[in-house]
């Protein structure tokens, strides 16, 4: 059990926490959520000991293995797939003991080395590895790759797959899927709800918060409260207290107005059943949780266009990619107003080449554009923070644009972006990633576009800000095409989805759990079709590669024995309580038993019973899994 009892955290002069209380059991899965800068990275400084309490006492279990994702990593020669084993400490040592006990030929201490290894799973570390970068979207020639090779969100996701490398009670995850795609985020919740350690999680997307944690801690005004159930039923719970303000209940109707005005707009035009009913049923619901975000402090709208083209633009026939490389054939599409799509396909298959495309920073190969007289783009992507002026403030970024603006208007309109006072006239170079992402947003919406292309417009932004994109969005007349890991925001927010895998734009006829499946069944045929292993071995292999697999199969020589002994000791585990058992059914046969005067001895030889039965079932359980690993791995000595 963790416990933080009257809790007080400053920094400096803000005061992030004040004589605040939680509880966590063990095993629970608790989502951390709270505006940005309430405290929510401090909160897991102070737990990881790097941060000590103001005032207060925080209790750990003793000998708790915490596991957490740090947010950088330096560049090193090292290959991806060491830097993922480096996550299991007591792996790497017993590895460093049994190469020193083998140099020195201590038979003893290296069997020894050989049962504390099958005890912590050394045997398949390297393959859950393997499957860790797979999971989060590395390719198998990736994990020989060095570490520096990789851009700072793919090193990022180092960093994830070497804290889940981690054999721990307690795991931190702070914003783990900001940099993964779709693909990554639904693989990574289905790892974490298989966790059986507890895990307190920092994330702003709802779907994945709704997907895994069991409780919600609300950081809100210097305390913590805590809920029972996943990020939508603390949405509900907290909005029946909201509700009872009449200051509150007042700014919910126009909220609630505006999502009715969605609704009814949404149910005019809805052709795609399936995905429609997925979408109405959402929609019904987000007018019950709309009191729950009564006091954000964003309100921003995309202003509608003054001129608009139908069509907006398109592509006939087009081949999308690079001069020396194609990534996407035949390519049409025709986007009129009020188009409202959504891209999926798998990590690299092409999305933000297209994105690129449309915008118009990559040119086509081949093929025909076409774009309407009064197209307006509005184009967000990560890199478009980057192309921000670091010395200028939000204020000065759009009298750029539009210098005939007062500078009051400019401040009126930046203030439904949360930039209220000073904060319209500090310079961007002092603002966090999510700050920054405001600032793009704000200069596209004053722009007023009619087509918006969005490439995951949520990465930095907290859960107030992507449920206020979310309600601009849906208000927006003009076209959309979105990409996004966030499943909320396209759930709400599009209409219909295109597929974009194996170098083709296709409708997909589904909603997002139809393209869940679609996943599924696409990585099954992908390994179904890879090369097979004998046509790997036909090949002639380098030193390197020789050496490694004579590494490899002394390694599973090694395995053998530990294997064998662990048979051994099963069987005859396994025969003991089947005689023990034999023994308690032949005193159960005794009829005398039955009688009133034994029934005490009855019960106590029943519940014996069946405690040997369960014994034994899982004691031939076990025995079967094992035997079936010494035949696999003698198969692969043998092959």
């Amino acid at each position: 059990m963790i416990q933080l009892q009257d809790i007080s955290l400053h920094r400096g002069t803000q005061f992030l926490l004040e004589d605040a209380n939680l509880t966590i059991h063990s095993g629970w899965k608790v989502g951390l959520i709270g505006a940005n800068g309430v405290g929510k990275s401090s909160l897991f400084k102070m737990l990881l000991g790097e941060l000590h309490a103001d005032k207060g006492d925080l209790y750990l279990p003793g000998q708790l293995r915490i596991a957490h994702m740090a947010q950088e990593v330096s560049a090193t020669d090292r290959s991806a797939l060491e830097y993922v084993l480096d996550g299991d400490p007591q792996l790497r040592q017993v590895q460093i003991d049994l190469d020193r006990a083998e140099a020195e030929h201590d038979n003893h201490r290296i069997a020894e080395l050989h049962a504390e290894l099958e005890a912590i799973e050394g045997y398949t570390a390297e393959s859950r590895a393997y499957q860790l970068l797979a999971g989060l979207g590395f390719s198998t020639s990736d994990a020989q790759r060095p570490v520096k090779d990789f851009s700072g969100g793919w090193r990022i996701r180092l960093n994830l797959a070497q804290a889940l490398m981690c054999r721990s009670d307690l795991l931190l995850l702070d914003e783990p899927t900001n940099h993964l795609d779709l693909d990554a985020t639904i693989w990574l919740e289905q790892w974490l709800r298989q966790y059986q350690g507890s895990i307190i999680l920092i994330s702003h997307d709802r779907d994945f918060l709704d997907n895994v944690v069991g409780h919600i801690a609300h950081l809100y005004n210097q305390k913590i409260e805590l809920y029972k159930g996943n990020y939508s039923q603390f949405e509900v719970l907290r909005a029946s207290k909201l509700a009872q303000q009449q200051q509150a209940f007042e700014k919910q109707q126009v909220r609630i107005s505006e999502i009715e005005d969605f609704v009814r707009r949404f149910r005019a035009k809805a052709t795609k059943a399936k995905q429609a009913q997925s979408r109405i049923k959402e929609l019904e619901r987000m007018e019950k949780i709309a009191p729950a975000h009564v006091d954000s402090p964003f309100s921003f709208t995309f202003r509608e266009s003054e001129k608009i083209s139908n069509p907006l633009m398109g592509l006939r026939h087009a081949q999308c990619g690079y001069s020396d490389k194609v990534i996407l054939e035949d390519v049409s599409l025709n986007l009129q107003p009020g188009a409202r799509i959504g891209l999926l396909g798998p990590n690299g298959a092409g999305k933000s080449t297209l994105i690129k495309t449309l915008v118009g920073d990559i040119g086509l190969v081949s093929g025909e554009p076409h774009s309407g007289e009064h197209l307006k783009i509005g184009y967000f992507a990560q890199h478009q923070l980057e192309a921000l002026d670091l010395d200028a403030s939000p204020l000065l970024h759009i009298k750029r644009i539009s210098p005939q603006a007062s500078d009051q208007e400019i401040r009126d309109f930046l203030g439904t972006f949360g930039f209220f006072g000073d904060a319209a006239l500090d310079p961007v170079k002092r603002f966090s990633g999510g700050e920054k992402a405001r600032v793009a947003l704000s200069i596209i919406a004053w722009q007023k576009p009619n087509l918006l292309l969005m490439d995951e417009p949520t990465n930095h932004l907290d859960l107030e800000v992507r449920h206020a994109l979310t309600l601009a969005l849906q208000t927006f007349e003009g076209a959309l095409i979105l990409v996004s890991h966030d499943r909320h925001l396209l759930r709400n927010t599009v209409d219909e989805f295109l597929l974009v895998a194996d170098g083709a734009v296709k409708e997909f006829k589904g909603d997002l759990d139809d393209y869940q499946n679609w996943l599924t069944e696409n990585k099954r045929q992908q390994q179904a079709s890879s090369e097979p292993a004998n046509e790997r071995e036909n090949r002639s292999l380098s030193a390197a590669e020789k050496k490694e697999q004579k590494r490899l199969e002394a390694d599973k020589r090694k395995q053998l024995s530990p294997l064998k002994k662990q048979l051994d000791k099963l069987e005859k585990a396994l025969d003991k309580y089947q005689s023990e058992l034999a023994d308690t059914e032949e005193a159960l046969s005794d009829t005398t038993l039955y009688e009133d005067s034994r029934k005490d001895e009855l019960k106590a030889l029943l519940q014996k019973q069946a405690e040997l039965k369960r014994n034994a079932e899982d004691t031939e359980e076990q025995w079967l899994e094992q035997q079936e690993a010494l035949e696999i791995l003698e198969a692969e000595l043998s092959g």
